[in-house]
């Protein structure tokens, strides 16, 4: 795994990893990151049992996926030699990297009502700071859209997450039967 430096906003530049706009050929990856998050085993399941992340999700919010650069690798056994890319950005562009290698996770960010909707990062790249990387881009994007402050309703088990980036808890969320059976955090991140 190759480190780098953090930046403003809490993430940290990987020369491995590149953040790009998600596409519609996504759709069927990040459908399956969610539905197998162990974050959702056991009580947790039945609510992404059958959840979708569809072409039509990711052309109409703004959602950002975490990849491998092409030829690159990252996590338990992950290879040595150099990585090619620019690290962190969104690939477009003539030349851009289009990190087309493994998905390591993705955010949707709502900008009215300002929100973060989904944020997973795969089981096997959890604590590698990929986590951290997203929400270092997610302020970013927020900030470019003019945002100052972003809602987060959190899985409980994520709380101490969102709390570690920055985020403060504010309220909390009822349960809705049948859809949510248990009550959530509601948290504000601040993107200044």
């Amino acid at each position: 795994m190759t480190s780098g430096t953090t930046f403003p906003g809490g993430g940290t530049h990987r020369d491995d990893v590149v953040i790009r706009r998600a596409t519609a050929g996504d759709a069927k990856r990040l459908t399956r990151l969610v539905r197998t998050s162990r974050a959702y085993e056991g009580p947790y399941a039945p609510m992404v049992a059958g959840y979708r992340v569809g072409p039509d999700y990711i052309e109409a919010h703004q959602v950002f996926v975490a990849a491998t650069v092409a030829g690159g690798t990252t996590g338990p056994g992950a290879g040595t030699g150099p990585a090619v890319g620019t690290g962190v950005g969104v690939g477009t562009g003539a030349g851009a990297v289009t990190g087309t290698g493994r998905v390591l996770g993705f955010y949707s960010l709502i900008l009215s009502p300002p929100e973060l909707d989904l944020m997973f990062v795969a089981d096997d790249a959890q604590g590698l700071g990929i986590g951290r990387l997203l929400v270092g881009h997610l302020r970013g994007e927020a900030r470019r859209a003019g945002l100052s402050r972003l809602r987060i309703v959190s899985h409980p088990p994520s709380e101490g997450f969102y709390r570690s980036v920055g985020a403060e808890r504010v309220g909390t969320l009822a349960a809705n039967p049948p859809a949510v059976m248990w009550d959530r955090p509601e948290l504000v991140l601040p993107v200044v």
